[in-house]
C-alpha cells in the first residue's frame, strides 16, 4: 500500500462559526457536530478567530480510493503507530483516510510504516 506525504504544516482548531473558515483555499476538511466544528487546514490558513488551536502537525494520506468493502486499513497503520508510542489525529474522506502526526514524530512514522512494508511517496 502506498502512502503520500502531504507537503504542508497543518493545524487542527475549533472554530466559532462556518463563517470563519476561508473555502477559497487548497487544503482543509471541516467537521460540524451538535458540539462543535473543527478545522483541520493549512497552519497559514487558519482563521484568526479561533476557539482552540494546536499547530505542529504534519501528515499522509493513503493512496487510492479505497472501497467501503476494504476493512481495518485504518486500524493497521494506528495500531503500528500506537505500538511504537505514535499518536495520530485521523480523518477520513469519501476516497480515503488522511494521517496527521505531530512534527516531531513524522519521520519516525515514515520510517516506522516503511519498515512494515508501506510505501510512502
Amino acid at each position: 500500500m502506498e502512502l503520500k506525504r502531504l507537503s504542508h504544516n497543518l493545524t487542527v482548531c475549533k472554530v466559532n462559526s462556518i463563517k470563519d473558515i476561508c473555502f477559497d483555499t487548497e487544503f482543509f476538511f471541516i467537521g460540524k457536530t451538535d458540539e462543535e466544528i473543527s478545522l483541520v487546514c493549512k497552519t497559514e490558513d487558519t482563521p484568526a478567530g479561533t476557539i482552540e488551536r494546536e499547530d505542529g502537525w504534519n501528515g499522509f494520506r493513503i493512496q487510492g480510493i479505497l472501497d467501503f468493502s476494504l476493512i481495518g486499513i485504518l486500524s493497521k497503520l494506528s495500531t503500528i503507530l500506537a505500538e511504537n508510542e505514535i499518536g495520530i489525529f485521523a480523518v477520513s474522506t469519501y476516497n480515503t483516510d488522511y494521517i496527521l502526526v505531530k512534527s516531531e514524530n513524522f519521520e519516525k512514522a515514515m520510517s516506522v510504516l516503511e519498515e512494515q512494508g508501506y510505501r510512502v511517496v
